[in-house]
């Protein structure tokens, strides 16, 4: 019942609205959501195995590009099933343990891939800028830092949010207006003040968000001077190339969780989140690897010498 209290004997659970509205068109926005979930599932899977399958792919740019894979799949696995299973079986419960997973999973990679974008910034500015030093600075023990501390920086945003949201009582309707566990669509439910948590996370949204596009900007600035200043036209095409597939990712990325995330409360609404929640957890998992793979030569390259292995 979508009016459960919070404080009955049992553990309580919460009723996710989902994402469809009861429209005659249901199913096949349904089979649009299915149809993205498994070519970001395959896409990203793929991706991983060249990776991993090719030496020449053993670089820090691609293992940073690894790591991308595995949020991206961790974000959209995070999401979609649950509501997948909630649509065909017409049972819209989550556990409480499952919501906080949900948050836990969400926050943290969301926190994790905006600093492992201006990390791989980073990477391409030594790249592109500093090559004849870029492999001693930019080492295994380095990247395995960079990475951690991406994982690392979101995790403890996460940790912070899923104690904080459910320390507030929740003592009327337990229906989540939302498609999956959201801090914002939780928060909308509960019968204490959380402004100031509210304003709390806005703050943090803008320090995570704002000062790793600050690195990302920096970084592609002193790129596009060097690359201005490079005499072959071979160079100057290989470096653009690499760095206008990344700088595609981060407009996605970036778009949906600033006009997400750097909204006052009091204008978010639930038909807005759902949309812009799609936008992240769906479709950027789904667009991303064949932003790198359609681009990238050295990962058609890859692909083409798994294929002639299996053929042979």
């Amino acid at each position: 019942m979508a009016e459960e209290l919070w404080n009955q004997s049992s553990p309580p659970s919460f009723m996710l609205a989902g994402l469809f509205s009861h429209s005659p068109y249901d199913s096949f926005f349904f089979s649009l959501v299915l149809l993205a979930f498994g070519a970001a599932v395959v896409g990203n899977s793929l991706l991983l195995t060249l990776i991993q399958a090719d030496r020449h792919l053993h670089t820090p740019m691609y293992f940073f590009l690894s790591q991308l894979s595995i949020m991206d799949l961790t974000m959209t696995c995070t999401v979609v099933p649950k509501m997948a299973v909630n649509f065909l079986s017409g049972r819209k419960f989550i556990s409480l343990a499952g919501c906080a997973s949900q948050i836990f999973l969400v926050v943290t990679v969301g926190g994790a891939e905006c600093f492992l974008l201006a990390v791989m910034a980073y990477d391409r500015y030594m790249a592109v800028c500093y090559p004849l030093r870029y492999p001693v600075i930019m080492n295994w023990k380095a990247c395995s830092f960079l990475a951690i501390a991406s994982w690392m920086g979101g995790m403890a945003d996460s940790v912070i949010d899923v104690g904080m949201v459910f320390s507030f009582p929740y003592c009327g309707s337990l229906e989540v207006d939302h498609f999956f566990c959201e801090v914002p669509a939780l928060l909308r439910l509960s019968c204490a003040d959380t402004s100031l948590f509210e304003d709390l996370i806005y703050a943090c949204c803008v320090v995570m968000l704002l000062l790793p596009l600050g690195v990302i900007v920096a970084s592609y600035a002193r790129v596009l001077t060097a690359v201005i200043r490079m005499p072959s036209n071979e160079g100057k095409h290989k470096a653009l190339t690499t760095c206008s597939s990344h700088l595609a990712v981060v407009g996605l990325y970036y778009g949906g969780a600033i006009f997400s995330y750097m909204q006052r409360a009091s204008a978010r609404t639930p038909m807005g989140d759902r949309a812009t929640s799609i936008f992240y957890t769906i479709l950027t998992p789904m667009f991303n690897p064949l932003i790198y793979s359609l681009r990238n030569r050295e990962v058609t390259s890859a692909l083409r010498k798994v294929l002639r292995r299996q053929s042979l």
